[in-house]
């Protein structure tokens, strides 16, 4: 088996990957908190985990690939005060909470399906395990590292920095973590600043609320994934991932759960995806540059030049190495576009091609074992797309009678395209002619979305908006009709 190497942020290494049981592979990933549009951040770790799932299972490994979901204990301001974000959703669209679960969470499995990220091998909520969660909490009072406050039970980092070491991960010290600690409303139910809810009691209005043995309330946010990882994965598993803004504090709260609760910090390799910045700016609502993976692919926003399709996003983020943040902005797009667009018809291309008779050559092998390297070497995408592109260029020179390929360099080619192309990388031939169909299934897929933000929109007597959206459609090649039964759609 072809030894893979990782990036470890646990010892900020370059480590050869190895499983804790041969040929099984366990890994976790923090999924989304489904209270809206699945967005360009959430595209990040859907495209580069699965890469990562693709690729053990191409090296032979049996995945057990977890992935959550976050539906209740994450709260606006920070992890331990202000409104559950599910719960105030719920409150300003008057549903129950659990409607708002369900709708971004079968919103996010389409929009992850567009970018062709596979589905984990289990998807738990943290809804769905509050036992788990509580028996969690009492075995970390029975440890002393907790404890009980006004109905609320918080984990005490000041003790457990005694006998471990709370910043392992992140490298933060327990003054540097003071430092950066929000003074807000309600912290007076914990010893110190940095303390951290295990469970938080529920306020008369508060409305995701199950009993406990400290009163009616709800699980803090850190909890689920310590919980849902050690059930589904064991005591111990091998890699966990998320994006570097949750390295501090989840991750590192997790991993003192972990040690407090079991006695083992219960991962072996901690991987991170960087950040996505637009325009040099970090996304955010505020500065108006939060962009929606269904307003990309309709090209409904205002930074946006045009709609830009689901594989041209997943190409756009492999052509960047997932440790390093990823820039976006039209330009940037409008390449990868054509470097995804160049590499499927190279793809096509192959096909067709006459070859002579003959084994492989060095020429295209070097190409096929240098792909497969820069995979193998902590993820490295733009390095694999840099030496696919070697590839292009003998089967375009082959195309235009500038060279030849043998019997044995198509074959290899073709076998790097399937195994590696449409596999690892899972990248989808959206102009294939007759192929399997999955360029119009993504596109069905992707209109659905982008005109339930019209019905929205009309909904609420938006007609600029509708119109707008309508507009959109009709620049990219999408006629709109409007019918009794619902808006119908057909390409030009």
């Amino acid at each position: 088996m072809r030894n893979l190497f990782l990036t470890n942020t646990l010892t900020r290494k370059k480590e050869l990957f190895v499983p804790i049981n041969p040929g099984h592979v366990g890994m976790y990933v923090c999924g989304p908190t489904v209270y809206g549009d699945a967005h360009l951040g959430h595209a990040r770790p859907g495209v580069t985990y699965d890469v990562l799932f693709k690729l053990l299972k191409l090296l032979g490994y049996k995945v057990r690939y977890v992935r959550n979901i976050t539906d209740v204990g994450h709260l606006e301001h920070d992890a331990d005060e202000g409104e559950d974000k599910i719960a105030k959703k719920a409150r300003l669209e008057e549903l129950e909470p659990m409607e708002v679960v369900q709708t971004y969470t079968e919103r996010y499995h389409d929009a992850m399906r567009l970018l062709n990220v596979a589905s984990p091998s289990i998807e738990p909520r943290a809804s769905g395990h509050i036992i788990e969660q509580i028996e969690a909490i009492k075995k970390i009072l029975a440890a002393g590292y907790a404890y009980e406050s006004n109905g609320s039970v918080y984990f005490d980092v000041m003790k457990y920095n005694r006998d471990h070491n709370y910043g392992v991960l992140s490298g933060r010290t327990l003054e540097a973590t003071l430092e950066g600690t929000r003074s807000l409303d309600g912290q007076g139910d914990k010893r110190a600043p940095y303390d951290f809810a295990l469970w938080k009691k529920a306020e008369p209005q508060h409305i995701m609320r199950w009993p406990s043995p400290w009163g009616e309330g709800f699980p803090g946010w850190h909890l689920e994934c310590s919980v849902m990882g050690e059930k589904y994965l064991g005591y111990e598993f091998d890699i966990h991932g998320g994006g570097m803004d949750l390295m501090f504090p989840h991750h590192e709260c997790e991993i003192a759960q972990n040690q407090a609760s079991r006695g083992t910090s219960g991962v072996r390799y901690w991987v991170h995806n960087n950040m996505i910045t637009i325009n040099g700016q970090k996304m955010g609502k505020s500065l108006g540059n939060f962009i929606t993976l269904p307003e990309l692919f309709s090209g409904n926003h205002k930074l946006l030049e045009k709609a830009y399709s689901p594989m041209t996003i997943r190409f756009f983020i492999l052509q960047a190495h997932y440790r390093s943040t990823l820039d976006f902005s039209n330009e940037a797009l409008q390449a990868s576009e054509k470097g995804y667009k160049r590499l499927m018809q190279a793809g096509r291309d192959l096909k067709d091609i006459a070859t002579a008779p003959g084994e492989a050559s060095a020429q295209v092998l070097d190409i096929v074992e240098a792909v497969m390297d820069a995979l193998c070497d902590d993820l490295n995408t733009p390095i694999a797309i840099a030496n696919l592109s070697e590839a292009v260029k003998l089967i375009n020179m082959s195309k235009d009678k500038k060279a030849t390929l043998t019997d044995g360099d198509k074959k290899a080619l073709l076998k790097l395209f399937d195994e590696v192309v449409y596999g690892v990388l899972g990248l989808v031939d959206e102009d294939a002619a007759g192929g399997s169909g999955k360029a119009e299934k993504a596109l069905e897929g992707a209109m659905e979305i982008v005109l339930e933000d019209r019905r929205k929109a009309r909904a609420a007597k938006d007609w600029a908006e509708s119109d707008r959206i309508r507009d959109l459609l009709k620049a990219s090649g999408i006629t709109v009709k409007d019918t009794k039964d619902g808006a119908t759609w057909t390409l030009e």
